[in-house]
């Protein structure tokens, strides 16, 4: 197994164990033969690369003849999708674990670190992992370092992954057109890597803003480890609910201070516009090369709104994954807003510095954002 950047255990958390438990516990893809297989790869990776031409028209985002740093795309398969996701995690949460780390002899969480231990935690986090792999669609990893089996771009990082047996099973679940479903969800992706390869400010940005969340956390480190286990055990089906009826606390709860709650505001915010825009131009693109894209899109709102089980319902809670749908909902309705109003290139502002980006207010009050914005530049 490839070890995950250098050595697989660091204190906190196994790394590599986390990447060996979520391969094992994974459940199967869909069946698929293998000249499907290699047609489903060869077929995303044709709808990524016209994908870029439209998302840049529409959008306009980049100019014409200027090239943006470019990143790979990669087709994987959900073992793929849990070692860049397992990187990706390593790379922004180190800070924060050397931080749990040191306070290890100095806490009450001690005990329940020292029962524990990094391989336990790392089975754990295996065991979420294994939960969101059979998921997730694709996803444009910001922070992502280059390792041996997944590239990255090479300025700081940033690939996109699509995985191609969740996008195999979904739209069979949905009964829709293959070759129209996969271009749908390569627009949305693609609109993500646009925005982080077409915004030179904006990864740094997020970055900055992430590394300050972290540095003001502080948690006990066995509360920490707690959170984990309830997760794990919720998946395990030994908790699908909190004690007594009580609703499960989500991991994004252990914010504390108040420089963590506004910087977490301003993250909302970011990651609203972020989702809202990829949805706002997948359904602009959309009926221009998506034949069927009004049967998909409505097929796939009512998946995402019924969600599978009480389990499932449990695990979004926990993992914060409901305000994640939130944000999807939020978002496009404030890009919707401000293109009716100002027209692309107007919202295009927002693209300008952090200072044009929306709070978490103007994204539930888009008027607000264009009064601010555009009446100050046009001043």
């Amino acid at each position: 197994m490839t070890s995950i950047g250098g050595a697989g255990t660091s204190g906190m958390v196994d790394w590599n164990l986390a990447v060996a438990t979520a391969t094992r516990l994974v459940r199967p893809g869909p069946e698929v033969s293998r000249d499907e297989a290699r047609e489903v790869v060869a077929e995303l990776r044709k709808h990524a690369e016209a994908s870029e031409e439209h998302v840049r028209a529409y959008t306009r985002m980049i100019p014409e003849g200027v090239e943006p740093h470019d990143t790979p795309v990669l087709v994987v398969d959900r073992a793929g999708w849990i070692k860049a996701n397992v990187a990706g995690f390593r790379e922004l949460l180190t800070p924060l674990l050397g931080k749990m780390q040191d306070r290890r002899s100095t806490t009450p969480g001690n005990a329940v670190l020292g029962a524990v231990g990094g391989k336990v935690t790392g089975v754990e986090l295996g065991m979420l992992l294994s939960f969101l792999a059979s998921r997730i669609l694709g996803q444009y990893e910001t922070f992502a370092p280059a390792t041996r089996d997944l590239p990255a771009g090479s300025n700081g990082g940033g690939r996109l992954l699509l995985v191609a047996p969740n996008i195999v099973h979904v739209e069979r679940e949905l009964e829709v057109s293959p070759h129209d479903f996969r271009l749908w969800v390569c627009l949305h992706e693609e609109t993500h890597r646009t925005q982080f390869t077409g915004v030179p400010w904006l990864r740094d940005h997020l970055q900055g803003e992430i590394q300050s969340f972290l540095a003001a956390t502080d948690v006990d480190p066995g509360t920490v480890v707690e959170r984990l286990r309830e997760a794990a055990q919720t998946l395990a089906g030994g908790r699908p609910e909190g004690e007594e009826g009580e609703p499960t606390p989500s991991l994004v709860e252990l914010v504390q201070t108040p420089e963590q709650r506004e910087i977490l505001g301003r993250l909302t915010a970011v990651m609203s516009l972020l989702e809202g825009h990829a949805d706002y131009v997948m359904d602009g693109v959309g009926p221009q090369v998506v034949p069927s894209v009004a049967e998909i899109r409505e097929k796939f709102k009512e998946r995402r709104a019924r969600g599978a089980s009480r389990l499932d319902l449990a695990l979004r809670k926990l993992l914060g994954l409901d305000a994640k749908l939130r944000q999807y909902r939020d978002g496009e309705r404030f890009v919707r807003a401000v293109v009716d109003q100002v027209g692309m290139d107007g919202f295009n502002r927002v693209w300008t510095s952090p200072n044009t980006l929306p709070t978490k207010t103007e994204i539930a009050a888009p008027a607000d954002w264009i009064a601010r914005v555009h009446r100050k530049a046009d001043s």
